[in-house]
Parts: C-alpha cells; sequence; structure tokens
C-alpha cells in the first residue's frame, strides 16, 4: 500500500481546490500544541487533509488524534476559513480553536517528529507564519485576515 506521504504531491497537482484544517490546541495554562512533521522544516498547528466523505470536524478530530494524542471533548470551534494560495493554489484551510480536550499516549511516527506544548512567547524560531497569525488573532485579538 501506497503511503498518504507519498501521494501528497500528486493529490496537490489533480486536485482543483483542497480542504485542510488546522487546530489551536490551548492547555490550562495558555500553551499552545504545535507539531514538527518529519518531512518539512518548522513548527506548525496540528492537522491535514480533509478526506472524502468526511467533514471538517471529523478531520480536525482524527488529525489531532493522529498527529498528538489528543481527544477532543465535546465540539471545537471554527475560527476561521483561509486560503493557503500562497503555498497550493487552490487549497483552503479551516482552523479550529480547541480548549477541551484529553490526552492519549503519543509517540514520534513516520510523520510526526514531535508533539509539544508551547508558551507563545516561547515559540520554537521556526514556527510558520501561518501559526503565529492564528495565535496571535485568537490569543491577542489581532485583525482575522483572509490568508494563511
Amino acid at each position: 500500500m501506497v503511503s498518504r506521504l507519498a501521494l501528497h504531491p500528486w493529490f496537490r497537482l489533480t486536485r482543483g481546490t483542497t480542504l485542510g484544517v488546522r487546530a489551536v490546541v490551548i492547555d490550562g495554562k495558555g500553551r499552545v500544541l504545535l507539531v514538527q512533521h518529519s518531512y518539512a522544516p518548522g513548527w506548525i498547528l496540528p492537522g491535514g487533509g480533509v478526506e472524502r466523505g468526511e467533514t471538517a470536524y471529523d478531520a480536525v478530530r482524527r488529525e489531532l488524534h493522529e498527529e498528538a494524542g489528543i481527544v477532543i471533548v465535546g465540539e471545537p470551534v471554527l475560527h476561521g476559513l483561509f486560503a493557503n494560495h500562497e503555498q497550493f493554489k487552490g487549497d483552503h484551510l479551516a482552523c479550529f480553536l480547541v480548549r477541551r480536550y484529553r490526552e492519549e499516549p503519543f509517540a514520534p511516527s513516520r510523520e510526526i517528529a514531535a508533539a509539544r506544548f508551547f508558551a507563545p512567547a516561547e515559540f520554537p524560531a521556526r514556527t510558520t507564519g501561518g501559526t503565529r497569525r492564528r495565535v496571535a488573532e485568537i490569543l491577542d485579538g489581532t485583525p482575522v485576515t483572509p490568508d494563511w
């Protein structure tokens, strides 16, 4: 069976529009969950693609569990829908806010090298711009922009 990682570039080239999800997961200390992929530099919000037959809400639940062992309790709150055209033409990301969750055991995988909570002032230097913008919108009330 071919892995999802191997097919990722093919999906980007063959689909006109794609939809992904990201989650701003905030713990009781105000820290934000970030993940580091094994195949790309930097730290980002956890998430991934919405699969056929799946809602964005289903996808964010699945991705959080797969990438960090996070199980959402209740409903995630939609923060916004963003265009990710700078990286991939036709790509959009639904960003959710999650404050209620439980943690299950997590171990790094072929896809996720690390998953950790960070205070926003202590984000790693290689935290992506889109990640920083969404967190600032949610925690600091900065204006929401339409692009990731």
